[in-house]
């Protein structure tokens, strides 16, 4: 994993429109090593387009998003390659088993030993016994697990993921977040989409509400949930 004297994720004044709606409205981000922020926020209101664009799949109108103290954009492939996406779709290909799935993408980001880096996250996501089955053979759970399988064979410095533990049982939600606490502890950050900020409470280390393209509240995480909960109430309803 890359290593960072600075922060391993920056984004400043991010704005994306679509048409006359506009989806992000100055959104900035700072990620230090061992961060989390979780973002919560109701529906449309700009969740995913953040994550896309702070994955470099989406340009913003304006702002600039920095990986690793690098500008992220189409032709910085080192900067792409520190990043680990979990979009909404699993991206993973039905005509090929879960393990040539991983693969596949290990070759992409050009890891030196593609079936072994492989292997090494299958494993750790308990998914060993289930890498010849294709992804339409797997249960909800199981196939965003493949999917997090595929965001996490390279071993990337910022951590992108969009609504992790859908589909999750206990013992995957659990298995979920000692991969992610132990990627937290090599280095890495994350950002965190979710709609259930009691499954990633834990994990953060700052909250975002994001409403309507803005940060309605965004801070270190204190405290206890059920503490943070009326302000969450109050940002949505202000």
């Amino acid at each position: 994993m890359p290593s960072s004297d600075g922060p391993l994720l920056e984004a400043f004044d991010l704005h994306r429109t679509y048409g006359a709606v506009r989806v992000l409205c100055g959104v900035g981000v700072r990620l230090a090593a061992g961060e989390t922020l979780a973002v919560v926020g109701p529906n449309g209101a700009g969740k995913t387009t953040l994550l896309r664009v702070l994955a470099g799949l989406t340009r913003p109108a304006r702002g600039e998003v920095r990986v690793l103290g690098r500008p992220l954009h189409r032709g910085n492939h080192d900067a792409r390659r520190s990043i680990g996406f979990l979009p909404h779709q699993s991206l993973l290909y039905d005509d090929l088993t879960v393990e040539e799935n991983v693969v596949f993408a290990a070759r992409l980001f050009g890891l030196p030993d593609p079936r072994r880096a492989a292997r090494r996250i299958l494993q750790e996501l308990d998914l060993a016994s289930r890498s010849r089955d294709r992804p339409r053979q797997l249960s909800r759970g199981l196939l965003q697990r493949a999917a997090l399988a595929r965001a996490l064979v390279h071993a990337p410095s910022v951590l992108l993921l969009d609504e992790p533990f859908t589909g999750l049982d206990a013992d995957g939600a659990d298995r979920l977040g000692t991969v992610l606490r132990d990627r937290l502890a090599a280095g890495a950050a994350a950002v965190l989409v979710t709609h259930q900020l009691a499954e990633a409470w834990d994990l953060a280390t700052c909250v975002g509400v994001l409403v309507a393209g803005r940060w309605a509240l965004e801070g270190p995480r204190e405290g206890a949930l059920a503490d943070f909960t009326p302000r969450w109430a109050a940002a949505l309803h202000g």
